[in-house]
């Protein structure tokens, strides 16, 4: 009997126990489960010739910034696949190498050409989904746009399916459609509870509605089936460590980063430790709130472990927030002059928002209120090309309000609260303004 993944697309496997572990395995990588490695791996073992599982792992190391591991698996797949594979695999497996080798343009041209022949290629269809995906870090000021278009685009083949309801209500969330994005991302979590993403799309729909309450009672709730090796344990802990600031209470923010988030206890992937680590840190500050030296410190080296080089806009900003915080001008020059010189090549498709972010984020650790609101007023409406979510790229408007208050331009900072007020509800927010009377 031939055998299919999860979708009914065929796979080239003459083995039961391969293809049902790669099934699982694709399962547990689609909800952000732990196992997922464990699953591919069981499906090579039983069919070391099974291309998919390789690419599928590949994926996987991929994530852990496990670059040798990944790019190797990714050769075997592609040698395999052209031995034993349909058309559709060797375009999957073509599609997923090109993501994993960081050639994001030629990678979204292919996801875009394989998702319109195979549009229930699930494995595909996810690289360019979510808040680090394809289309998010591809420098696109549209990426939220263009998620939602593209999930629009395949639904009618998906139907009440648990993995695409999630992506496509948080694309629709991150679109600006809230309560339609929140309806659409319950549904699906409702289908399989067992699935981080869900969890994760549901708390930035209750993110961007106001809902801090429900949200730190679905974290609570649901928090203590997930390991703490899941992928996402770390970042959905950080979104409940966002609602405790709402509150104004820095004490559970940061008991929340001693537990999950500092670099010394945290299992996430590289991105997420330094991107959380980094952002709550600075929140917290900017917010007025103490935070220890020693943390600042930590993180900082911790990243440029990490992060050593000019790579993602996205992880640069959060570098030069680390370097800033520390007063790190060496490192941070040192990487800004990488990220001007790409940008100088042509080569930073993000543009020069990011270049202004690092200078900006710079002048207001150094106290020069006036010169990060002059530096960051032109780009703000550029921030989204930096990638990530609604929900961590307001961290670089919140420095530019708390900027504005510090520097005396009170009915510039009301203007943007107000603006801010008439998108989502914020208890912080209020607060300021009520402050500035």
């Amino acid at each position: 009997m031939a055998h299919e993944d999860r979708y009914g697309l065929p796979l080239s496997t003459t083995s039961d126990a391969a293809a049902s572990a790669y099934r699982d395995g694709v399962d547990l990588m689609l909800s952000g489960w732990t196992g997922t490695a464990e699953a591919l791996e069981r499906a090579i073992a039983t069919d070391p010739d099974f291309a998919l599982a390789h690419i599928a792992r590949a994926r996987v190391h991929a994530f852990y910034q496990q670059g040798d591991l990944a790019r190797g698996k990714a050769a075997i797949a592609r040698e395999l696949v052209a031995k034993r594979g349909t058309e559709r695999e060797r375009s999957h497996v073509e599609t997923l190498a090109l993501a994993i080798a960081g050639r994001l343009p030629e990678a979204i041209t292919a996801t875009r050409k394989h998702v319109e022949t195979w549009p229930r290629d699930a494995l595909v269809l996810s690289l360019p989904l979510g808040a680090f995906g394809l289309f998010a870090f591809s420098g696109m000021a549209d990426h939220d746009r263009a998620r939602h278009e593209l999930c629009e685009s395949v639904a009618q083949h998906y139907g009440e399916d648990w993995w695409f309801l999630t992506m496509y209500g948080w694309a629709m969330t991150e679109d600006g459609d809230v309560a339609r994005g929140r309806d659409v991302t319950e549904r699906g979590f409702g289908l399989r509870r067992a699935n981080a993403h869900a969890a994760h799309a549901v708390l930035h729909a209750m993110f961007e509605d106001g809902s801090f309450e429900a949200a730190d009672r679905l974290v609570d709730d649901w928090i203590p089936c997930y390991d703490r090796a899941g992928i996402l344990h770390g970042h959905i802990r950080w979104h409940q460590a966002l609602g405790a600031l709402e509150h104004g209470d820095a004490a559970r923010a940061l008991s929340i980063y001693a537990d999950v988030l500092q670099p010394s206890v945290t299992q996430a992937p590289p991105l997420n430790v330094i991107t959380d680590a980094a952002s709550l840190l600075w929140r917290l500050s900017t917010y007025g709130h103490t935070v220890p030296k020693a943390l600042w410190l930590d993180a900082d080296a911790t990243a440029q472990e990490l992060f050593p080089k000019s790579s993602l806009p996205f992880a640069d900003v959060h570098m030069a927030l680390l370097a800033a915080a520390t007063q790190n001008h060496e490192a941070l020059a040192a990487r800004l002059a990488v990220i001007e010189q790409r940008l100088a090549d042509g080569k930073l498709p993000a543009g020069p928002v990011v270049p202004a972010i690092c200078r900006a984020l710079l002048a207001f650790a150094d106290e020069d209120y006036t010169a990060c609101v002059k530096t960051l007023a032109p780009v703000l409406a550029d921030v989204v090309r930096i990638g990530g979510s609604h929900a961590q790229r307001e961290l670089i408007e919140d420095t530019y309000l708390v900027a504005l208050m510090r520097s005396g331009e009170l009915s510039r900072a009301r203007a943007v609260l107000d603006a801010r007020l008439h998108r989502r509800p914020s208890l912080r927010d209020r607060r300021w303004q009520a402050a500035m009377g």
